[in-house]
């Protein structure tokens, strides 16, 4: 992977995993504990929280997934606390995620670490595009990148 250095101080694009979205997946979740509120169309799911769908993994302390008003089409996932986001070889850690099913796009944002095999790349928020396994990371990018052998 080439970087442009200049551009690590106001932001980097680079691509994100090996996979693309795909909503037509189920969406496995597993969590310590569950609460469901149907007043505002959402669930709480809690502690060790694990969503899957297709080969993307997404964890955290706490998921909060927003359904569309007859509550048949999960809208977005809000993620708080130690969120990873694993697609392919790629990962992400951030302290919050928030996560729009239709636009593809997955916001992280609080010390952002992406690693990609020996590389690693930092920032205060990235943008993930689902649909094209781009990301844009912006907020004092810093990185170490491995020489190829």
């Amino acid at each position: 992977m080439v970087l442009p250095v200049a551009g690590f101080a106001q932001g980097a694009s680079v691509a994100f995993g090996s996979i693309r979205q795909d909503t037509t997946q189920p969406v496995e979740v597993s969590a310590d504990s569950l609460s469901v509120d149907q007043d505002t169309n959402s669930a709480v799911f809690s502690g060790n929280v694990v969503i899957g769908q297709g080969d993307m993994r997404l964890g955290a302390q706490r998921v909060q997934v927003v359904y569309n008003e007859d509550q048949t089409r999960i809208r977005r996932l809000e993620a708080t606390g130690g969120v990873t986001l694993v697609s392919g070889p790629d990962a992400a850690e951030a302290a919050r995620a928030d996560y729009d099913i239709d636009s593809g796009l997955v916001v992280m944002s609080g010390d952002v670490l992406l690693t990609q095999g020996g590389n690693a790349l930092t920032s205060q928020k990235m943008t993930v595009n689902l649909k094209t396994g781009s990301a844009q990371m912006q907020g004092r990018v810093r990185t170490v990148l491995q020489p190829q052998e």
